[in-house]
């Protein structure tokens, strides 16, 4: 699985992308963040309160329940606004 970060998230977690293989119970968005968590304290302090993060699997829009697999592209970003 290729993971994305973006923005204040690419800053905070000091990567702009990494390569994982999750393992088998890992089903979700949520899961994953639960995952990640586990990396370090700076995975914490960016999936610590995820109202301020958007998702998205292989380019579409997702929500964090919604199913994944070791072969997705899974992107954290801030939310967008207008200007």
């Amino acid at each position: 699985m290729k993971i994305l970060y973006f923005s204040w998230i690419k800053d905070k977690i000091g990567k702009t992308h990494e390569d994982i293989h999750i393992p088998d119970n890992i089903n979700t968005i949520e899961d994953l963040i639960i995952l990640l968590k586990d990396s370090g304290e700076s995975y914490n302090e960016v999936f610590k309160d995820i109202s301020s993060i958007k998702v998205s699997i292989n380019m579409e829009t997702a929500d964090f329940k919604d199913q994944i697999n070791n072969n997705d592209e899974i992107a954290f970003f801030p939310p967008m606004t207008g200007g």
